[in-house]
C-alpha cells in the first residue's frame, strides 16, 4: 500500500522508514521536516527497521534499490536531502531507482544531493528550486532526465554524470553558476532557454555529446555563450560562438526528424543538404565564422606558395619587363610575382604572356583570392577585438 500523504507535514524518519519499507511514496504540498539521509538507516541509534530494505554490495559498497516510484509533487524540504552516501566516503553507497522518482515543483533549502545515483526510469526535477548546493555528481539517467524552468539558487553540479536518454534542462536557472565536467550526453539534449544570474561562467570541460552530428549541442553552447558574454569573458564567448554556429550547420544539414526518415528521404535530405557547402567550407572550415583568423593567414600563404611554385615551373610564362621577353624565372622570383598578384599591387614589373590563358587564369584566380580572403582577415579581427 502507497504511502500518500497530502497537505501535511510530514518527518524525513517516517519518509525514510516507508522507502526502507519498500512502499511506493506519493506526497503532494507537504512539508519534510528533519533531514532525508539515507544514511540514518543504517545508524544504530535511530532504530530503522531494514529487513525489507533491499541491500547489495558491488565493488564494496552497498547498493540500495528502491523498486517502487517515489513522488513529491510541489513539496518543500526544510532539511537536507541525502538521497547518496556521505561527503566523508563517496564511494561508501549507491542508490539505484528502478521506479519514477519525481520532484516536480519542490522547494530544497538545505543542501541537495543525489551523487552517484542510478535512474532506471525518470529522473524528474521540474520546476524544483534548489536553494542551495545541488550536487548531482557522477549519475547515470537511464531514462529522461527532466531539468526544465528548475531555479538552482546556489551550485548545481553534474561533473562525471551520464545521460542515456533525454536531457532536458529548458529554461532553467544556474544562479551561482554549474558543473559539467565529464558530463556525457548519449541522447536528446535541450538548453534552450537556460541562463545565469551570476557573472559566473559554468565549467565544461571534455562535455560530450553522441548526437553532435545532429545539432544537438546547439542550445548547450548557447547557454555558454550568453554566461561568458555577461561575465567578460569574450575568448570564451567566441569558442562557444564557434561551436553553437557549427552545431547549427549540423543542424540545418540534417533537419528535423532525420532518424525517423526512410532511407530514400534520408538520400534526399542530404542532396537537399548540399547547399550548405559554401557555408561549410567558407563559413566554418576557411573562416571559422569570424574566430579563426590565423586560418585566413594559413589559406593565404598557403596560396601564395603554391601560386610561386606554379610560377617558377617551365610551363608558365611570365614576362620580365627589363627584357621584354618570357623567361624562366627561380622560386623566389616566382614567389615575388605571386606575393604581389596575390596583394593586387600589381607594379608591372612582370606580367603573364598575353596568349597564354593557363597562366592568366592563375594570376586573375589569385588576385581575386587574395582580395576576398584580405578582406576576409580585416573583418575576423574587427569581429574579435570589438566584442564587449
Amino acid at each position: 500500500m502507497a504511502f500518500q500523504r497530502k497537505n501535511q507535514r510530514v518527518s524525513a524518519t517516517d519518509i525514510l522508514q516507508e522507502m526502507a519499507n519498500g512502499q511506493e511514496i506519493k506526497l503532494s504540498n507537504c512539508t519534510i521536516s528533519g533531514e532525508l539521509d539515507v544514511n540514518r538507516l543504517f545508524v544504530g541509534e535511530e532504530n530503522f527497521d531494514t529487513s525489507k530494505l533491499d541491500i547489495g554490495v558491488r565493488d564494496d559498497r552497498k547498493v540500495i534499490t528502491i523498486a517502487e516510484q517515489i513522488e513529491f509533487d510541489s513539496c518543500t524540504f526544510e532539511g537536507n536531502v541525502c538521497l547518496a552516501p556521505p561527503w566523508e566516503k563517496p564511494d561508501a553507497l549507491e542508490m539505484v531507482f528502478k521506479g519514477n522518482a519525481i520532484f516536480n515543483s519542490s522547494v530544497f533549502k538545505s543542501q541537495t544531493r543525489f551523487s552517484r545515483a542510478i535512474f532506471e526510469a525518470i529522473a524528474g526535477f521540474d520546476g524544483c528550486t534548489f536553494e542551495s548546493v545541488a550536487s548531482f555528481r557522477q549519475i547515470e539517467y537511464r531514462g529522461v532526465g527532466l531539468y526544465r524552468t528548475t531555479l538552482f539558487e546556489g551550485y548545481g553540479l553534474f561533473d562525471g554524470s551520464v545521460f542515456l536518454d533525454e536531457a532536458r534542462f529548458t529554461n532553467t536557472c544556474f544562479c551561482k553558476g554549474g558543473n559539467f565536467t565529464n558530463v556525457r550526453f548519449e541522447g536528446v539534449t535541450d538548453f534552450a532557454g537556460v541562463y545565469s544570474r551570476s557573472k559566473s561562467v559554468p565549467v565544461y570541460e571534455t562535455v560530450t555529446f553522441a548526437r553532435k552530428r545532429f545539432g544537438d549541442d546547439e542550445t548547450f553552447w548557447r547557454f555558454i555563450k550568453q554566461a561568458s558574454q555577461e561575465a567578460g569573458h569574450y575568448q570564451l564567448a567566441g569558442e562557444a560562438f564557434y561551436n553553437e554556429r557549427c552545431a547549427h550547420l549540423c543542424r540545418r544539414f540534417h533537419g528535423p526528424g532525420f532518424e525517423d526518415l526512410s532511407a530514400r528521404q534520408k538520400i534526399v535530405r542530404y542532396l537537399v543538404g548540399l547547399r550548405l557547402v559554401p557555408e561549410l567550407i567558407l563559413g566554418r572550415l576557411l573562416f571559422g565564422y569570424g574566430e579563426r583568423p590565423v586560418r585566413v593567414l594559413v589559406a593565404s600563404a598557403l596560396i601564395i606558395v603554391l601560386c610561386g611554385l606554379y610560377y617558377s615551373y617551365g610551363g608558365a610564362q611570365i614576362v620580365d619587363r627589363a627584357s621584354e621577353a618570357a623567361c624562366e624565372m627561380e622560386f623566389w622570383d616566382g614567389l615575388y610575382f605571386s606575393t604581389i598578384t596575390f596583394t593586387t599591387l600589381g607594379f608591372g614589373d612582370m606580367y603573364p604572356v598575353a596568349d597564354h590563358l593557363a597562366t592568366r587564369f592563375v594570376a586573375m584566380s589569385e588576385a581575386l583570392a587574395g582580395a576576398c580572403l584580405m578582406a576576409l582577415f580585416v573583418v575576423t579581427l574587427a569581429k574579435r577585438f570589438s566584442r564587449g
